[in-house]
């Protein structure tokens, strides 16, 4: 709301006199305008994407290009809402000395959910109180503290049924090089996911992780034809997409504007055992009852029939995470799971992670540009850059 009244020049209060200066918004919703713009038009406007499409980039890179064409803009007022949300920890660093040199000349105005996201040089902090209103403040906000709150030693929910795997291997990749467009990506990757492991896969935008999830998850044809192993079966030897989805839960935020505003919080659980955004086939009691079990899990009993549109951002990223580990997926893929949470949300998040490695036998992916404190992954692969594509280290 607070956006929208300064986007549409209707601000009150402190924020009144910018009512008459020109205001530009960089957020997730710019990066999905100029992508929609691209889609329907086949250009975005952005002068660097008449060279690279906007939607063939990395979410990092887009949030970079169009950044950069905002600034070219030369606003007078800049809103930058949730900025370092996919963005590596160098390019951080360079967008926080570019905008530093930006405030110079244009208002920087930040929203933020994590107190380290803070640019250090700007100097009025200002937080809403209980009856909306912005008060100035020289303290950290509850909702940006960092907390300490002890795992819980419950068991997470048993599976309905198992998996029938071929190998203890999940996902082989032995020197696979992949290319868009002459240009090489990733070069001579060799990565080995086992059931039961918890990897961190970790890189700068634009270093391939994406390209190496869409090639185990089916979606990205790269994979055929190369020394990749999905299950214990050569990519392309005859398996269905569908037959490596079903081995996999998938998590990404973007997920979580796809459940409109009848779906209620059971009922979105529940779809992960169809494979399903809603649900179009009616699930079997066991299906529910698993689902509630799961809500229960998460001490959101008492909000089981709520839409889940209604819930807070941590309470739908966790709900989210029991969806995508519903059926117990030998391979659970978290894709920057923390983006856009708070300190005290991302908290309970990293705690829920850690609770189901150490208690299932599925295999976790945890895809992030940074360490975060308290995860506990065993194993971490990293991507690195080079003048020939990325290379992989295990580490």
């Amino acid at each position: 709301m607070f956006i929208q009244q300064l986007l549409d020049k209707k601000a009150k209060g402190v924020f009144e006199p910018f009512n008459q200066l020109d205001t530009q918004l960089f957020s997730a919703y710019t990066v999905q305008h100029y992508l929609h713009k691209e889609d329907i038009h086949g250009y975005s406007g952005i002068e660097a994407t008449r060279t690279q499409t906007l939607r063939s980039m990395s979410s990092g890179e887009q949030k970079k290009v169009v950044l950069k064409h905002l600034l070219s803009l030369k606003p007078e007022v800049l809103i930058l809402d949730n900025l370092f949300d996919n963005l590596d920890t160098e390019a951080q660093q360079q967008l926080k000395n570019e905008l530093q040199q930006t405030a110079k000349h244009t208002i920087l105005i930040q929203l933020l959910h994590r107190n380290r996201e803070a640019l250090s040089f700007i100097e009025n902090n200002l937080v809403l109180n209980e009856h909306g209103e912005f008060i100035s403040t020289t303290s950290l906000p509850h909702h940006l503290q960092p907390t300490n709150d002890a795992d819980k030693a419950e068991m997470i929910p048993a599976p309905l049924y198992s998996f029938q795997l071929n190998s203890n291997e999940l996902v082989r990749f032995s020197n696979v090089s992949v290319s868009y467009n002459e240009k090489q990506v990733v070069q001579n990757i060799n990565w080995t996911i086992r059931a039961g492991e918890f990897w961190q896969l970790k890189g700068p935008n634009g270093s391939g992780k994406t390209t190496l999830l869409t090639m185990i998850t089916g979606d990205n044809v790269k994979g055929y034809g190369k020394e990749l192993y999905i299950f214990g079966r050569k990519k392309g030897s005859g398996e269905t997409v569908w037959e490596i989805k079903d081995k996999i839960g998938y998590l990404t935020p973007a997920m979580t504007d796809l459940f409109s505003t009848r779906h209620t919080l059971a009922q979105m659980i529940v779809s992960g055992y169809l494979d399903q955004i809603g649900l179009y086939n009616i699930p079997t009691d066991m299906q529910q009852r698993s689902a509630f079990e799961w809500v229960q899990f998460l001490s959101l009993e008492q909000k089981a029939n709520k839409p889940f549109c209604s819930l807070s951002p941590g309470e739908q990223r966790m709900a989210l995470i029991a969806r995508a580990m519903v059926k117990h997926p030998p391979l659970l893929i978290l894709d920057e799971p923390l983006a856009g949470l708070d300190e005290q949300n991302a908290n309970k998040v990293i705690q829920l992670i850690n609770r189901i490695a150490a208690a299932s036998e599925s295999a976790i992916v945890y895809v992030s540009h940074q360490t975060e404190k308290g995860l506990q992954p065993q194993k971490v692969f990293e991507l690195i850059k080079t003048e020939n594509g990325s290379v992989g280290v295990e580490a």
